[in-house]
């Protein structure tokens, strides 16, 4: 009967996926100019952030300057309409920014990986159950959603974050949901079953760790979505009042008249910074995902490769 057990066992070894975890970091940053390029950025965006105190060459609650000072020597980009410097705010606005982004994405990845995995995996009336709960998110409109919630709960960092984690998890949780009932029906997983193994180990040894490469490529792409919707809400005027985010600086300065004064520095930089900020994380998330899924690259004819036959047996043709 041991044997017979120890036999199967090996079995299931075999017939498990081989996890081509080692070098895949290597191979998907290093091996893919996008993503070296994106992971770069966000690195560097993500050390500003840490270090913003120690970057900012003035401080950003102090007029230092005249109102729409062009950018010079001094201030590289200029001032704004209270007098400060954008530069400083530039550096002191990626610390806010960065942290809902991350913040916002890890919310989502919470909810929606929990959602997916128990919805896929013990499916029935639980998945039934959770799935009207993701369509009824789905089917709300997320910035009218993000306002009401705002003014009920309150403008503060921590609300904006829950906010838009509780918001954007419904991708996340379909896309693993779906993952997770491919892998709960392959032939190891059956076969830990047939062994005795509880749901419990099933999840923890065998679908979790299936899952969990396109859970973290989900949720590089979440860092985007969260980012931008930091800006749009700060935009709106429904940012924490007493923080300084990208999208609070470009509000400040429609409303303090830059477009009037023509100070082009007030509006452009912040704009940017969220502009390569989504494009970065955008260019990872989606390298990681066509290196675990090689479907989702799109076929091409390759111009070096591509050649016309020689005309064999016309006239003229050697």
């Amino acid at each position: 009967m041991s044997t017979a057990v120890e036999t199967a066992a090996q079995a299931e070894l075999a017939d498990q996926p081989i996890s081509p975890r080692h070098g895949f970091i290597r191979s998907v940053v290093f091996g893919q100019p996008a993503c070296f390029v994106g992971v770069s950025v966000v690195i560097a965006f993500t050390l500003i952030a840490i270090f913003a105190p120690l970057l900012e060459p003035y401080s950003v609650t102090q007029q230092v300057g005249k109102v729409y000072q062009p950018p010079s020597s001094q201030h590289w980009l200029g001032t704004d309409d209270g007098g400060i410097d954008v530069f400083s705010e530039l550096i002191a606005g990626a610390r806010v920014s960065m942290l809902v982004g991350f913040a916002g994405a890890a919310v989502a990845m919470l909810i929606g990986g929990l959602v997916g995995l128990i919805s896929g995996f013990y499916g029935g009336k639980s998945d039934i159950f959770l799935m009207r709960i993701t369509d009824y998110f789905l089917v709300i409109p997320d910035v009218p959603l993000m306002i009401v919630a705002a003014a009920i709960f309150g403008r503060s960092l921590t609300n904006i974050i829950i906010i838009i984690g509780v918001i954007y998890w419904t991708s996340t949780a379909r896309l693993i949901r779906a993952q997770v009932k491919s892998v709960r029906e392959r032939v190891y997983v059956k076969r830990a079953r047939a062994l005795g193994a509880g749901n419990r180990r099933l999840m923890r040894s065998h679908v979790l760790p299936q899952v969990t490469p396109l859970l973290i490529a989900n949720t590089v792409l979440m860092i985007a979505t969260a980012i931008f919707a930091e800006t749009y809400i700060s935009f709106l005027g429904l940012g924490d009042p007493s923080t300084i985010s990208w999208g609070r600086m470009i509000q400040n300065s429609l409303q303090g008249g830059a477009i009037f004064y023509k100070a082009w520095w007030a509006i452009i930089p912040p704009g940017l910074m969220v502009t390569i900020i989504i494009l970065a994380s955008t260019m990872v998330g989606t390298s990681i995902e066509d290196a675990l899924n090689p479907r989702l690259k799109v076929g091409h004819l390759s111009v070096r490769r591509f050649r016309l036959r020689p005309l064999v047996g016309r006239p003229g043709a050697d």
